[in-house]
Protein backbone atom coordinates (compact mmCIF):
# COMPACT_ATOMS: atom_id res chain seq x y z
CA UNK A 1 0.00 0.00 0.00
CA UNK A 2 1.51 3.38 -1.01
CA UNK A 3 1.36 6.03 1.75
CA UNK A 4 1.14 9.67 0.72
CA UNK A 5 3.20 11.29 3.48
CA UNK A 6 3.63 15.06 3.92
CA UNK A 7 6.90 16.40 2.57
CA UNK A 8 9.78 16.85 5.02
CA UNK A 9 8.63 15.43 8.33
CA UNK A 10 10.86 17.44 10.65
CA UNK A 11 10.09 16.35 14.22
CA UNK A 12 9.73 13.20 16.28
CA UNK A 13 6.23 14.32 17.40
CA UNK A 14 5.11 14.87 13.83
CA UNK A 15 6.45 11.47 12.77
CA UNK A 16 4.62 9.71 15.62
CA UNK A 17 1.33 11.42 14.88
CA UNK A 18 1.51 10.48 11.23
CA UNK A 19 2.46 6.87 12.01
CA UNK A 20 -0.53 6.62 14.34
CA UNK A 21 -2.83 7.81 11.54
CA UNK A 22 -1.30 5.28 9.13
CA UNK A 23 -1.70 2.46 11.67
CA UNK A 24 -5.37 3.34 12.14
CA UNK A 25 -5.89 3.32 8.37
CA UNK A 26 -4.17 -0.05 8.00
CA UNK A 27 -6.12 -1.38 10.99
CA UNK A 28 -9.42 -0.89 9.17
CA UNK A 29 -7.97 -2.05 5.87
CA UNK A 30 -8.14 1.30 4.05
CA UNK A 31 -5.77 3.14 1.75
CA UNK A 32 -6.07 6.94 1.45
CA UNK A 33 -7.39 6.68 -2.09
CA UNK A 34 -9.15 3.28 -2.02
CA UNK A 35 -12.95 2.95 -1.77
CA UNK A 36 -14.36 2.15 1.64
CA UNK A 37 -15.91 -1.27 2.17
CA UNK A 38 -19.61 -1.43 3.04
CA UNK A 39 -19.13 -2.56 6.60
CA UNK A 40 -16.87 0.41 7.36
CA UNK A 41 -19.77 2.85 7.07
CA UNK A 42 -21.39 1.36 10.14
CA UNK A 43 -18.78 -0.56 12.10
CA UNK A 44 -15.93 1.94 12.04
CA UNK A 45 -17.68 5.30 12.42
CA UNK A 46 -15.72 6.16 15.60
CA UNK A 47 -12.42 5.15 14.00
CA UNK A 48 -13.06 7.46 11.05
CA UNK A 49 -13.72 10.41 13.37
CA UNK A 50 -10.47 9.64 15.22
CA UNK A 51 -8.49 9.42 11.98
CA UNK A 52 -9.78 12.76 10.74
CA UNK A 53 -9.06 14.46 14.08
CA UNK A 54 -5.51 13.10 14.15
CA UNK A 55 -4.91 14.08 10.54
CA UNK A 56 -5.99 17.64 11.30
CA UNK A 57 -3.60 17.71 14.28
CA UNK A 58 -0.81 16.33 12.07
CA UNK A 59 -1.41 19.02 9.45
CA UNK A 60 -1.49 21.77 12.09
CA UNK A 61 1.81 20.53 13.57
CA UNK A 62 3.28 20.38 10.06
CA UNK A 63 2.20 23.95 9.36
CA UNK A 64 3.58 25.18 12.67
CA UNK A 65 6.96 23.52 12.05
CA UNK A 66 7.20 25.05 8.58
CA UNK A 67 6.31 28.48 9.94
CA UNK A 68 9.14 28.18 12.50
CA UNK A 69 11.74 27.00 9.95
CA UNK A 70 10.65 29.11 6.99
CA UNK A 71 9.11 32.10 8.70
CA UNK A 72 5.76 31.67 7.00
CA UNK A 73 2.59 29.52 7.15
CA UNK A 74 2.53 27.44 3.94
CA UNK A 75 -0.52 25.77 2.45
CA UNK A 76 -1.35 22.32 3.76
CA UNK A 77 0.15 19.50 1.75
CA UNK A 78 -2.03 18.53 -1.20
CA UNK A 79 -2.09 14.75 -0.63
CA UNK A 80 -3.11 15.21 3.01
CA UNK A 81 -5.81 17.72 2.09
CA UNK A 82 -7.22 15.34 -0.51
CA UNK A 83 -7.32 12.55 2.04
CA UNK A 84 -9.10 14.71 4.63
CA UNK A 85 -11.69 15.76 2.04
CA UNK A 86 -12.12 12.12 1.06
CA UNK A 87 -12.70 11.03 4.66
CA UNK A 88 -15.12 13.91 5.28
CA UNK A 89 -17.01 12.60 2.26
CA UNK A 90 -17.03 9.15 3.86
CA UNK A 91 -18.63 10.57 7.00
CA UNK A 92 -21.20 12.45 4.91
CA UNK A 93 -22.07 9.22 3.08
CA UNK A 94 -22.48 7.43 6.41
CA UNK A 95 -24.79 10.17 7.71
CA UNK A 96 -26.87 10.01 4.52
CA UNK A 97 -27.10 6.20 4.46
CA UNK A 98 -30.16 5.99 6.73
CA UNK A 99 -32.20 8.67 4.87
CA UNK A 100 -31.28 7.02 1.57
CA UNK A 101 -32.48 3.55 2.62
CA UNK A 102 -35.68 4.97 4.14
CA UNK A 103 -36.40 7.00 0.99
CA UNK A 104 -36.32 3.79 -1.10
CA UNK A 105 -39.19 2.37 0.96
CA UNK A 106 -41.19 5.59 0.57
CA UNK A 107 -41.13 5.07 -3.20
CA UNK A 108 -42.72 1.63 -2.86
CA UNK A 109 -45.54 2.82 -0.58
CA UNK A 110 -46.88 5.38 -3.05
CA UNK A 111 -46.90 2.95 -5.98
CA UNK A 112 -50.65 2.46 -6.32
CA UNK A 113 -52.47 4.77 -3.95
CA UNK A 114 -50.90 8.03 -5.19
CA UNK A 115 -53.44 8.43 -8.00
CA UNK A 116 -56.52 7.18 -6.12
CA UNK A 117 -57.88 10.75 -5.67
CA UNK A 118 -57.88 11.12 -9.48
CA UNK A 119 -59.74 7.88 -10.32
CA UNK A 120 -63.08 9.66 -10.70
CA UNK A 121 -61.55 12.19 -13.10
CA UNK A 122 -59.86 9.38 -15.07
CA UNK A 123 -63.24 7.65 -15.41
CA UNK A 124 -64.69 10.91 -16.80
CA UNK A 125 -61.75 11.31 -19.21
CA UNK A 126 -62.30 7.76 -20.54
CA UNK A 127 -66.10 7.33 -20.56
CA UNK A 128 -65.94 4.21 -22.75
CA UNK A 129 -63.76 2.33 -20.25
CA UNK A 130 -65.50 -0.13 -17.93
CA UNK A 131 -65.49 0.48 -14.13
CA UNK A 132 -63.36 -2.65 -13.72
CA UNK A 133 -60.72 -1.29 -16.09
CA UNK A 134 -60.65 2.01 -14.21
CA UNK A 135 -60.10 0.17 -10.91
CA UNK A 136 -57.32 -1.85 -12.53
CA UNK A 137 -55.39 1.39 -13.05
CA UNK A 138 -55.09 1.56 -9.26
CA UNK A 139 -54.36 -2.12 -8.59
CA UNK A 140 -52.35 -3.02 -11.73
CA UNK A 141 -48.93 -2.33 -10.12
CA UNK A 142 -49.62 -5.03 -7.51
CA UNK A 143 -49.92 -7.66 -10.25
CA UNK A 144 -46.34 -7.01 -11.41
CA UNK A 145 -44.77 -6.51 -7.98
CA UNK A 146 -44.91 -10.21 -7.01
CA UNK A 147 -42.98 -11.73 -9.98
CA UNK A 148 -40.49 -8.85 -10.15
CA UNK A 149 -39.77 -9.18 -6.41
CA UNK A 150 -38.49 -12.70 -7.05
CA UNK A 151 -36.60 -11.48 -10.13
CA UNK A 152 -34.93 -8.83 -7.97
CA UNK A 153 -33.88 -11.51 -5.49
CA UNK A 154 -32.39 -13.59 -8.32
CA UNK A 155 -30.52 -10.63 -9.84
CA UNK A 156 -28.60 -9.89 -6.61
CA UNK A 157 -26.24 -12.75 -7.51
CA UNK A 158 -25.61 -11.19 -10.96
CA UNK A 159 -25.45 -7.43 -10.34
CA UNK A 160 -25.15 -5.25 -7.23
CA UNK A 161 -28.19 -4.15 -5.25
CA UNK A 162 -27.37 -0.51 -5.96
CA UNK A 163 -27.51 -1.15 -9.71
CA UNK A 164 -30.81 -3.04 -9.40
CA UNK A 165 -32.34 -0.18 -7.40
CA UNK A 166 -31.16 2.43 -9.92
CA UNK A 167 -32.64 0.39 -12.80
CA UNK A 168 -35.84 -0.06 -10.81
CA UNK A 169 -36.07 3.69 -10.16
CA UNK A 170 -35.67 4.49 -13.87
CA UNK A 171 -38.52 2.07 -14.67
CA UNK A 172 -40.46 3.60 -11.76
CA UNK A 173 -40.06 7.11 -13.16
CA UNK A 174 -41.13 6.09 -16.66
CA UNK A 175 -44.12 4.08 -15.44
CA UNK A 176 -45.11 6.74 -12.92
CA UNK A 177 -44.69 10.04 -14.77
CA UNK A 178 -45.29 9.20 -18.47
CA UNK A 179 -49.02 8.20 -18.07
CA UNK A 180 -49.96 11.88 -17.88
CA UNK A 181 -48.93 12.26 -21.53
CA UNK A 182 -50.94 9.36 -23.00
CA UNK A 183 -54.43 9.55 -24.49
CA UNK A 184 -55.41 5.86 -24.58
CA UNK A 185 -56.56 3.87 -21.55
CA UNK A 186 -54.61 0.83 -22.79
CA UNK A 187 -51.33 2.76 -22.74
CA UNK A 188 -52.18 4.11 -19.30
CA UNK A 189 -52.73 0.58 -18.00
CA UNK A 190 -49.51 -0.69 -19.64
CA UNK A 191 -47.46 2.06 -18.01
CA UNK A 192 -49.02 1.28 -14.63
CA UNK A 193 -47.89 -2.32 -15.07
CA UNK A 194 -44.41 -0.98 -15.84
CA UNK A 195 -44.55 1.02 -12.60
CA UNK A 196 -45.30 -2.21 -10.73
CA UNK A 197 -42.27 -3.86 -12.33
CA UNK A 198 -40.05 -1.04 -11.07
CA UNK A 199 -41.50 -1.26 -7.57
CA UNK A 200 -41.04 -5.04 -7.61
CA UNK A 201 -37.32 -4.61 -8.31
CA UNK A 202 -36.93 -2.04 -5.53
CA UNK A 203 -39.14 -3.36 -2.74
CA UNK A 204 -37.22 -6.46 -1.53
CA UNK A 205 -33.93 -4.56 -1.52
CA UNK A 206 -35.25 -1.71 0.63
CA UNK A 207 -35.55 -4.06 3.61
CA UNK A 208 -32.56 -6.27 2.81
CA UNK A 209 -30.28 -3.20 2.84
CA UNK A 210 -31.22 -2.67 6.48
CA UNK A 211 -30.21 -6.27 7.14
CA UNK A 212 -26.91 -5.67 5.30
CA UNK A 213 -25.80 -2.52 7.13
CA UNK A 214 -27.29 -2.79 10.63
CA UNK A 215 -27.41 -5.33 13.44
CA UNK A 216 -29.05 -5.77 16.85
CA UNK A 217 -31.17 -2.95 18.27
CA UNK A 218 -30.09 -0.56 15.53
CA UNK A 219 -31.49 -2.93 12.91
CA UNK A 220 -34.82 -3.17 14.77
CA UNK A 221 -34.86 0.62 15.15
CA UNK A 222 -34.19 1.08 11.44
CA UNK A 223 -37.04 -1.30 10.58
CA UNK A 224 -39.31 0.82 12.77
CA UNK A 225 -38.14 4.08 11.21
CA UNK A 226 -38.53 2.54 7.77
CA UNK A 227 -42.17 1.64 8.49
CA UNK A 228 -42.92 4.98 10.19
CA UNK A 229 -41.53 7.17 7.43
CA UNK A 230 -43.19 5.01 4.79
CA UNK A 231 -46.53 5.65 6.48
CA UNK A 232 -45.72 9.34 6.79
CA UNK A 233 -44.73 9.46 3.13
CA UNK A 234 -48.02 7.77 2.24
CA UNK A 235 -50.00 10.44 4.10
CA UNK A 236 -48.11 13.33 2.48
CA UNK A 237 -48.39 11.73 -0.96
CA UNK A 238 -52.15 11.29 -0.62
CA UNK A 239 -52.58 14.91 0.49
CA UNK A 240 -50.44 16.27 -2.36
CA UNK A 241 -52.09 13.98 -4.93
CA UNK A 242 -55.53 15.06 -3.71
CA UNK A 243 -54.60 18.71 -4.18
CA UNK A 244 -53.07 18.06 -7.61
CA UNK A 245 -56.20 16.15 -8.68
CA UNK A 246 -58.15 19.40 -8.40
CA UNK A 247 -56.03 20.68 -11.31
CA UNK A 248 -56.87 17.76 -13.62
CA UNK A 249 -56.48 13.98 -13.87
CA UNK A 250 -53.03 14.18 -15.49
CA UNK A 251 -51.36 16.34 -12.84
CA UNK A 252 -51.26 13.83 -9.91
CA UNK A 253 -48.85 11.63 -11.90
CA UNK A 254 -46.19 14.28 -11.22
CA UNK A 255 -46.04 12.92 -7.65
CA UNK A 256 -43.87 10.13 -9.04
CA UNK A 257 -41.10 12.66 -9.73
CA UNK A 258 -40.19 11.86 -6.12
CA UNK A 259 -38.38 8.91 -7.68
CA UNK A 260 -35.88 11.33 -9.24
CA UNK A 261 -34.86 12.64 -5.82
CA UNK A 262 -34.50 9.08 -4.54
CA UNK A 263 -32.41 8.20 -7.62
CA UNK A 264 -29.99 11.05 -6.79
CA UNK A 265 -29.71 9.91 -3.15
CA UNK A 266 -29.05 6.30 -4.16
CA UNK A 267 -26.54 7.27 -6.86
CA UNK A 268 -24.43 9.45 -4.55
CA UNK A 269 -24.90 7.96 -1.08
CA UNK A 270 -25.62 4.23 -1.35
CA UNK A 271 -22.41 2.14 -1.38
CA UNK A 272 -21.88 -0.05 -4.40
CA UNK A 273 -21.83 -3.23 -2.30
CA UNK A 274 -20.98 -6.74 -3.40
CA UNK A 275 -22.74 -9.49 -5.31
CA UNK A 276 -24.76 -11.85 -3.11
CA UNK A 277 -23.08 -15.04 -4.26
CA UNK A 278 -23.68 -18.08 -2.02
CA UNK A 279 -20.93 -20.51 -1.11
CA UNK A 280 -20.63 -23.66 -3.19
CA UNK A 281 -21.90 -25.73 -0.25
CA UNK A 282 -25.02 -23.59 0.27
CA UNK A 283 -25.85 -22.82 -3.36
CA UNK A 284 -28.65 -25.41 -3.56
CA UNK A 285 -30.02 -24.91 -0.04
CA UNK A 286 -33.76 -24.34 0.23
CA UNK A 287 -35.55 -21.57 2.08
CA UNK A 288 -36.51 -22.87 5.55
CA UNK A 289 -40.14 -23.70 6.28
CA UNK A 290 -40.17 -21.08 9.05
CA UNK A 291 -39.61 -18.33 6.47
CA UNK A 292 -42.75 -19.39 4.62
CA UNK A 293 -44.58 -19.33 7.95
CA UNK A 294 -43.56 -15.73 8.63
CA UNK A 295 -44.50 -14.72 5.07
CA UNK A 296 -47.89 -16.43 5.42
CA UNK A 297 -48.45 -14.63 8.73
CA UNK A 298 -47.72 -11.28 7.06
CA UNK A 299 -50.17 -12.12 4.28
CA UNK A 300 -52.86 -12.96 6.84
CA UNK A 301 -52.26 -9.75 8.79
CA UNK A 302 -52.48 -7.71 5.58
CA UNK A 303 -55.71 -9.51 4.65
CA UNK A 304 -57.23 -8.35 7.96
CA UNK A 305 -55.63 -4.89 7.92
CA UNK A 306 -56.73 -4.05 4.38
CA UNK A 307 -60.36 -4.77 5.29
CA UNK A 308 -60.38 -1.33 6.94
CA UNK A 309 -59.50 0.45 3.69
CA UNK A 310 -61.89 -1.60 1.54
CA UNK A 311 -64.89 -1.87 3.90
CA UNK A 312 -64.91 1.11 6.28
CA UNK A 313 -67.03 3.42 4.10
CA UNK A 314 -69.66 0.70 3.63
CA UNK A 315 -69.49 -0.23 7.33
CA UNK A 316 -70.22 3.35 8.41
CA UNK A 317 -73.11 3.66 5.95
CA UNK A 318 -74.66 0.30 6.87
CA UNK A 319 -74.73 1.25 10.55
CA UNK A 320 -75.73 4.93 10.04
CA UNK A 321 -72.54 6.14 11.72
CA UNK A 322 -71.26 8.43 8.96
CA UNK A 323 -70.47 8.92 5.29
CA UNK A 324 -67.52 9.11 2.92
CA UNK A 325 -65.86 12.08 4.66
CA UNK A 326 -65.81 10.32 8.02
CA UNK A 327 -64.60 7.12 6.33
CA UNK A 328 -61.54 8.92 4.97
CA UNK A 329 -60.75 10.32 8.41
CA UNK A 330 -61.21 6.94 10.10
CA UNK A 331 -58.98 5.09 7.62
CA UNK A 332 -56.21 7.67 8.09
CA UNK A 333 -56.01 6.70 11.77
CA UNK A 334 -54.64 3.28 10.81
CA UNK A 335 -51.61 5.11 9.45
CA UNK A 336 -51.35 7.24 12.61
CA UNK A 337 -51.35 4.10 14.77
CA UNK A 338 -48.76 2.48 12.52
CA UNK A 339 -46.45 5.49 12.71
CA UNK A 340 -46.57 5.61 16.51
CA UNK A 341 -45.76 1.94 17.02
CA UNK A 342 -43.04 1.97 14.33
CA UNK A 343 -41.18 4.74 16.13
CA UNK A 344 -41.47 2.86 19.44
CA UNK A 345 -40.63 -0.55 17.98
CA UNK A 346 -37.45 -1.18 20.02
CA UNK A 347 -39.19 -0.29 23.30
CA UNK A 348 -42.22 -2.47 22.43
CA UNK A 349 -40.02 -5.46 21.60
CA UNK A 350 -37.98 -5.04 24.79
CA UNK A 351 -41.14 -4.77 26.90
CA UNK A 352 -43.03 -7.82 25.61
CA UNK A 353 -40.01 -9.85 24.39
CA UNK A 354 -41.12 -13.32 23.22
CA UNK A 355 -44.80 -12.49 23.62
CA UNK A 356 -44.68 -9.36 21.44
CA UNK A 357 -46.44 -11.06 18.49
CA UNK A 358 -49.35 -12.53 20.53
CA UNK A 359 -49.80 -9.23 22.40
CA UNK A 360 -49.99 -7.17 19.20
CA UNK A 361 -52.33 -9.73 17.61
CA UNK A 362 -54.53 -9.61 20.70
CA UNK A 363 -54.81 -5.84 20.29
CA UNK A 364 -55.89 -6.26 16.66
CA UNK A 365 -58.38 -9.02 17.57
CA UNK A 366 -59.90 -6.91 20.34
CA UNK A 367 -60.17 -3.96 17.94
CA UNK A 368 -62.05 -5.99 15.30
CA UNK A 369 -64.33 -7.38 18.04
CA UNK A 370 -65.11 -3.81 19.14
CA UNK A 371 -65.88 -2.80 15.54
CA UNK A 372 -68.34 -5.70 15.25
CA UNK A 373 -70.27 -4.47 18.31
CA UNK A 374 -70.08 -0.66 18.45
CA UNK A 375 -71.92 2.26 16.86
CA UNK A 376 -69.73 4.92 18.51
CA UNK A 377 -67.51 7.07 16.30
CA UNK A 378 -64.96 7.41 19.11
CA UNK A 379 -64.71 3.63 19.58
CA UNK A 380 -64.48 3.11 15.82
CA UNK A 381 -61.55 5.54 15.58
CA UNK A 382 -59.88 4.00 18.66
CA UNK A 383 -60.28 0.48 17.22
CA UNK A 384 -58.89 1.47 13.83
CA UNK A 385 -55.92 3.18 15.49
CA UNK A 386 -55.29 -0.01 17.51
CA UNK A 387 -55.36 -2.09 14.31
CA UNK A 388 -52.77 0.25 12.77
CA UNK A 389 -50.75 -0.02 15.98
CA UNK A 390 -50.68 -3.81 15.68
CA UNK A 391 -49.86 -3.89 11.98
CA UNK A 392 -47.15 -1.24 12.35
CA UNK A 393 -45.28 -3.35 14.90
CA UNK A 394 -45.97 -6.83 13.53
CA UNK A 395 -44.72 -6.17 9.99
CA UNK A 396 -41.19 -5.03 10.95
CA UNK A 397 -40.90 -7.76 13.62
CA UNK A 398 -42.03 -10.55 11.29
CA UNK A 399 -39.75 -9.19 8.54
CA UNK A 400 -36.78 -9.37 10.92
CA UNK A 401 -37.70 -12.90 11.99
CA UNK A 402 -37.96 -13.95 8.35
CA UNK A 403 -34.49 -12.50 7.70
CA UNK A 404 -33.07 -14.21 10.79
CA UNK A 405 -34.48 -17.57 9.66
CA UNK A 406 -32.31 -17.72 6.52
CA UNK A 407 -28.56 -17.55 5.80
CA UNK A 408 -27.19 -14.23 4.55
CA UNK A 409 -27.19 -15.20 0.86
CA UNK A 410 -30.95 -15.96 1.03
CA UNK A 411 -31.96 -12.69 2.70
CA UNK A 412 -33.23 -11.16 -0.54
CA UNK A 413 -35.31 -14.25 -1.27
CA UNK A 414 -36.84 -14.04 2.22
CA UNK A 415 -37.78 -10.40 1.68
CA UNK A 416 -39.24 -11.24 -1.75
CA UNK A 417 -41.38 -13.93 -0.09
CA UNK A 418 -42.70 -11.64 2.63
CA UNK A 419 -43.37 -8.83 0.13
CA UNK A 420 -45.22 -11.18 -2.23
CA UNK A 421 -47.42 -12.64 0.50
CA UNK A 422 -48.16 -9.12 1.75
CA UNK A 423 -49.46 -8.01 -1.64
CA UNK A 424 -51.28 -11.31 -2.06
CA UNK A 425 -53.07 -10.69 1.25
CA UNK A 426 -53.95 -7.18 0.10
CA UNK A 427 -55.36 -8.52 -3.17
CA UNK A 428 -57.30 -11.38 -1.53
CA UNK A 429 -58.75 -9.33 1.35
CA UNK A 430 -62.08 -8.37 -0.30
CA UNK A 431 -62.34 -11.72 -2.12
CA UNK A 432 -61.91 -13.86 1.02
CA UNK A 433 -64.07 -11.73 3.32
CA UNK A 434 -66.90 -11.42 0.78
CA UNK A 435 -66.64 -15.17 0.19
CA UNK A 436 -66.99 -15.89 3.92
CA UNK A 437 -70.04 -13.61 4.04
CA UNK A 438 -71.68 -15.41 1.10
CA UNK A 439 -71.02 -18.85 2.62
CA UNK A 440 -72.62 -17.74 5.89
CA UNK A 441 -75.36 -15.88 4.01
CA UNK A 442 -74.41 -12.68 5.89
CA UNK A 443 -73.62 -9.57 3.85
CA UNK A 444 -72.95 -7.08 6.65
CA UNK A 445 -69.44 -5.73 7.19
CA UNK A 446 -70.02 -6.04 10.93
CA UNK A 447 -70.17 -9.84 10.48
CA UNK A 448 -66.88 -9.80 8.54
CA UNK A 449 -65.14 -7.86 11.32
CA UNK A 450 -66.56 -10.24 13.93
CA UNK A 451 -65.27 -13.24 11.95
CA UNK A 452 -61.81 -11.65 11.71
CA UNK A 453 -61.76 -11.08 15.48
CA UNK A 454 -62.52 -14.77 16.15
CA UNK A 455 -59.76 -15.99 13.84
CA UNK A 456 -57.20 -13.52 15.23
CA UNK A 457 -57.99 -14.30 18.88
CA UNK A 458 -57.77 -18.05 18.18
CA UNK A 459 -54.36 -17.42 16.60
CA UNK A 460 -53.32 -15.54 19.75
CA UNK A 461 -54.26 -18.52 21.96
CA UNK A 462 -52.41 -21.02 19.75
CA UNK A 463 -49.28 -18.87 19.34
CA UNK A 464 -49.11 -18.09 23.08
CA UNK A 465 -49.38 -21.80 23.92
CA UNK A 466 -46.61 -22.69 21.44
CA UNK A 467 -44.29 -19.93 22.72
CA UNK A 468 -44.76 -20.92 26.37
CA UNK A 469 -44.23 -24.59 25.51
CA UNK A 470 -41.05 -23.78 23.57
CA UNK A 471 -39.76 -21.65 26.48
CA UNK A 472 -40.39 -24.50 28.93
CA UNK A 473 -38.56 -26.92 26.63
CA UNK A 474 -35.53 -24.62 26.42
CA UNK A 475 -35.52 -24.11 30.20
CA UNK A 476 -35.66 -27.88 30.75
CA UNK A 477 -32.75 -28.46 28.35
CA UNK A 478 -30.63 -25.84 30.13
CA UNK A 479 -31.48 -27.39 33.50
CA UNK A 480 -30.41 -30.84 32.27
CA UNK A 481 -27.20 -29.37 30.85
CA UNK A 482 -26.09 -27.94 34.21
CA UNK A 483 -27.35 -30.81 36.37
Amino acid sequence: MHIYAPCEVKTHLHRRLYKLCVCLMIGIGQSPFNPVKNVSYVTHRTTYSTIISLLFITCLVDSTIHSVYNGMLPALKKPMCIYIIFQMGVLLIHKMLKPTIISISMATVMAGAAISPALGLIAEAFPDASPTLIKLILTAPSIMIIPFSFLSSYLTSKITKRTIILIGLIIYLVGGVVPQFVSAIEWLLALRLLLGAGVGLIMPLAMSLINDYYTGKERTQMMGYNSAFSNFGGIITMLVAGWLASLGWRIPFNVYFLGLGIFILVYFFLPKGKLQKPDQNTRKSKVPLATYGYALAMGGIMLAYYSIATNMALFLEQNNIGGATLAGTVVSFTTVGGMITSLLLVQIEMTFKRLVIPVMLFGMGAAFLTLSLTNSVVLVIFSVCLIGFGQGSLFPILSLKALDSVPMHQADRAVALTSSFTFLGQFLSPVVLDGVGKIANRTSIRFQYGTLSIFILLTVLISTFLIIRASQRVALQEKEKFS
